[in-house]
C-alpha cells in the first residue's frame, strides 16, 4: 500500500530503517505565527491530537510548560518541539498568568499565519510558533517513542539552520505567493525533522523502546521490510529467515526491543496503513482488505476494529482529520 507505493515512487529514499521513518514522516496543515510579547505574559494552547508545534525563541526567553514532563526554560535561539498534540503553557515565567491563546485579538496575515502581540510592557520576547498534522501511520510510533517536549539549544551543532529556515518562512507567510502555501508547509516540515535529529543524535533516550529497535541491525530491518510490504505474509517464520536468525531468537529480540509481539506490530501497522488510506477516502474497504493479504473483507475488518477501535466503513463514512488513535 502507502510504503510500497513510496517505495516505487522514491527508488534513491533512505535505505536505513530509521532514517526511512523520518523520510515518512509526512506533515500537513502548517499553522504559523509570529509573537511579540512583553512580561509578564503567558500563553495557553489548547489540545490539537494529531499535531506538532515548534516553538522558536527569537528574543529573550520563556518557559514550556506540557502536562506530562518537566518545565523547560529557552532563551535567544533555542527551538522547542511539543510533539504529542497535548495542550501546553508558555509564560514568561513560572507565576505569569496563561489566557487562552484562542481568546486574543491577533493580526490575520494570511489563511495560515498570524502576529500576536500581549504582555504587560515588561521584558520583550518575541517567539515563532508552528503547528503541523502528522499524517503517515509511522507517526504513531515515532510520537509515541518522543518526550513531551524536545529541546534544541543554539548552541547545539548545525542549529543556525534555525535562524536561515524561519527568515524564508517568514517571508513566504508574509507576502503571500502562488504557492506559498506548499512552502511554508515543506519549511516547516525541515524544521520539524532537523530538530528531531538533533535529539536523536544527542539523547540517550532515542536508543531505547521503537526508535532503539530501529538502530538495531535485525529488528529494524525487520520492521523496515514490514513498512516496505505490509501485504506479504508474513509470519515470525518467514521476517527470522530474512534475517538469518532462528525464530525463537527473532521473536524474543523482537519483543524486548519494540515491546509487543513481531505478529502484533504487523497487523497494527497494517491498520495504521489501512487508516491512513480510509481517510484518504480513495481505497474502500474491499480494495483495503484484498491489498493488505487479507483472504476476506470481514477479516480485515475484525482486525481493523480490535486495532483501532471502530470498524472501517464508519471510518470511511467520516472525513475528518487523523483521529488521535490513528497516531
Amino acid at each position: 500500500m502507502f510504503a510500497v507505493m513510496d517505495a516505487e515512487l522514491d527508488p534513491w529514499g533512505p535505505v536505513d530503517p530509521l532514517g526511512r521513518a523520518l523520510h515518512l514522516l509526512r506533515m500537513n496543515g502548517a499553522f504559523y505565527c509570529r509573537s511579540e510579547l512583553s512580561a509578564p505574559w503567558g500563553l495557553s494552547l489548547p489540545p490539537m491530537p494529531g499535531y506538532l508545534w515548534f516553538h522558536v525563541v527569537i528574543a529573550g526567553g520563556m518557559r514550556l510548560e506540557t502536562p506530562d514532563g518537566e518545565p523547560a526554560l529557552l532563551t535567544s535561539g533555542d527551538l522547542a518541539l511539543a510533539p504529542r498534540g497535548t495542550g501546553h503553557v508558555l509564560r514568561s515565567g513560572p507565576d505569569a498568568l496563561a489566557p487562552d491563546i484562542l481568546s486574543l485579538k491577533r493580526e490575520q496575515i494570511g489563511d495560515r499565519y498570524e502576529v500576536l502581540r500581549h504582555g504587560g510592557g515588561g521584558a520583550p520576547t518575541a517567539l515563532v510558533c508552528g503547528a503541523v498534522r502528522l499524517e503517515h501511520p509511522s507517526a504513531r510510533n515515532l510520537i509515541r517513542a518522543l518526550p513531551a517536549s524536545i529541546v534544541v539549544g543554539a548552541g547545539a551543532p548545525g542549529a543556525e539552520w534555525i535562524q536561515s529556515t524561519l527568515r524564508l518562512l517568514a517571508a513566504e507567510a508574509s507576502h503571500p505567493r502562488p504557492g506559498g502555501e506548499a512552502v511554508i508547509t515543506r519549511l516547516a516540515d525541515i524544521i520539524v525533522i532537523q530538530a528531531l535529529r538533533a535529539w536523536l543524535e544527542s539523547d540517550p533516550a532515542a536508543r531505547t523502546g521503537w526508535l532503539g529497535a530501529l538502530r538495531d541491525p535485525q529488528v529494524g530491518r525487520a520492521i523496515a521490510l514490514v513498512h516496505a510490504d505490509p501485504a506479504r505474509d508474513w509470519t515470525v517464520a518467514a521476517l527470522a529467515s530474512e534475517l538469518s536468525m532462528s525464530r525463537s531468537a527473532f521473536a524474543a529480540r523482537f519483543t524486548e526491543l519494540v515491546g509487543e509481539p513481531a505478529m502484533a506490530y504487523v497487523t497494527g501497522w497494517r491498520m495504521h496503513v489501512a487508516l491512513a488510506a480510509l481517510h484518504d477516502g480513495n481505497t474502500t474497504v474491499s480494495q483495503l482488505a484484498d491489498q493488505l493479504g487479507y483472504r476476506s473483507e470481514a477479516a480485515f475488518a475484525r482486525a481493523f476494529k480490535r486495532v483501532i477501535g471502530n470498524p472501517p466503513g464508519a471510518v470511511r463514512r467520516h472525513t475528518n482529520p487523523l483521529t488521535p488513535a490513528a497516531v
